[in-house]
């Protein structure tokens, strides 16, 4: 893995700075943008909303599955790793590359997925800034981890570092232009942090969500890790104040406007220009403009995935594909009737797939086998019913967009 940090100073004492460093940590209800921001906010919470309850019974479900593996994709383009979704889907079924650089990249995705599928089934009780949530999304991960991966090498030094898994970093560092609090002081800074970012309601905490975002990694609190972690949190902050049902991805938007979203960062470190530009240590001006980036970003991806999951259309790309592989004999005959029928339901029992398919029991097992077969029926065992699924696979037809087409190398 490639270092968070661009140097390393030695073993970190506390030097003392004050908490009042990491202020402005909240928008100031005085500032004059306060009211487009909070606007901002109410919007994305009832398209969300919206969102989420116009999809039929089921899919939300199918497609939080999918959208983990989109996430983790895109998180670790940001990272500069590139595992394409197929990939990743490969590694959750223990299908690894044979080239070693490419397997860690699996395992590495593997580890976030299983990590974000604890947060989105409510691993973190609705504490997502606190400091014993912060530690356990780190720890998570890199426990995941096998042995070769969580080392980071110091650029200038060539000395090599393994990163403990939730344990807080016991060095100081430099980041680009930013030198982040001592490392003994990083639980007195990280206690504040939660005092202030886990005081809030659930509407001041979507309009904290870009802050604490930042102040995280303006802290640092990790020797290596700490963009994957603040990429969670705020994941899971959205997943806790706004029901999303984890069917949109903050990661996407940031990973595709990267470049803007480090500058972004990177501002936000700068300190206080002048008695216009808030009260506190930091520049408010530039959190606000951080701010208002990380809620637009939220709300342009929830409108593509409107787009993306208008019922009607999702139903048409579906239904088109299954008659297609139905003339090119790879799936059976009929294949298309049960599909259309769950997309209707949400979910069928079993039991019913030959009356609805209108063939005897035997042909009704072939068509939900080879339908289970792709990836497009799921059930997690004879007994449950069966329930649509998103395959990774298949993307580019049902979801067009989503993300970029696998190229498979020659």
């Amino acid at each position: 893995m490639a270092a968070d940090m661009a140097a390393d100073s030695g073993a970190g004492r506390d030097r003392g700075e004050s908490i009042s460093m990491m202020e402005p940590m909240l928008i100031r209800r005085e500032s004059s943008h306060h009211a487009a921001l909070s606007d901002l906010v109410l919007e994305l919470g009832q398209k969300s909303i919206g969102l989420r309850y116009a999809l039929p019974r089921g899919v939300a479900s199918a497609l939080a599955d999918l959208l983990r593996v989109m996430n983790c994709y895109y998180s670790n383009l940001i990272e500069g790793h590139n595992t394409h979704p197929i990939d990743i889907e490969r590694a959750l079924r223990q299908e690894y590359s044979a080239d070693a650089k490419k397997r860690d990249l699996q395992l590495e995705a593997k580890a976030h997925i299983t990590v974000q599928e604890w947060i989105d089934g409510g691993g973190l009780g609705g504490k997502a800034v606190s400091v014993a949530a912060i530690g356990e999304i780190h720890r998570r991960f890199y426990a995941a981890l096998p042995e070769e991966l969580p080392w980071v090498t110091d650029p200038d030094s060539g000395e090599r570092f393994r990163v403990e898994a939730g344990a807080w970093r016991r060095r100081d560092v430099r980041v680009g232009l930013h030198v982040p609090v001592s490392a003994a002081a990083v639980p007195r800074f990280l206690q504040r942090f939660e005092e202030v970012y886990g005081g809030l309601g659930k509407a001041e905490a979507v309009l904290a969500a870009a802050a604490a975002h930042h102040r995280l990694l303006w802290l640092h609190p990790f020797l290596d890790g700490n963009g994957r972690v603040a990429r969670l949190m705020s994941h899971a902050t959205l997943v806790e104040t706004l029901d999303t049902g984890a069917i949109w991805s903050i990661a996407r938007g940031l990973a595709r406007n990267v470049e803007v979203y480090k500058r972004h960062l990177a501002a936000c470190d700068q300190t206080r220009r002048n008695d216009l530009d808030g009260r506190g240590n930091l520049s408010e001006e530039n959190l606000v403009a951080f701010t208002r980036f990380f809620l637009e970003t939220c709300l342009d991806q929830v409108a593509f995935m409107a787009g993306l999951l208008q019922p009607e259309l999702l139903r048409d790309r579906i239904m088109r594909w299954a008659e297609e592989e139905i003339q090119r004999d790879r799936i059976p005959p009929r294949s298309n009737l049960l599909l259309e029928a769950i997309l209707y339901r949400g979910e069928i029992p079993r039991a019913a797939s030959a009356g609805i398919v209108g063939t005897g029991e035997r042909q009704a097992r072939r068509i939900v086998s080879e339908l289970s077969r792709w990836g497009v029926l799921v059930a997690d065992d004879m007994r449950v019913p069966l329930r649509l699924g998103f395959p990774a696979t298949l993307a580019s037809h049902w979801l067009p967009g989503l993300f970029p087409d696998k190229v498979e190398e020659a």
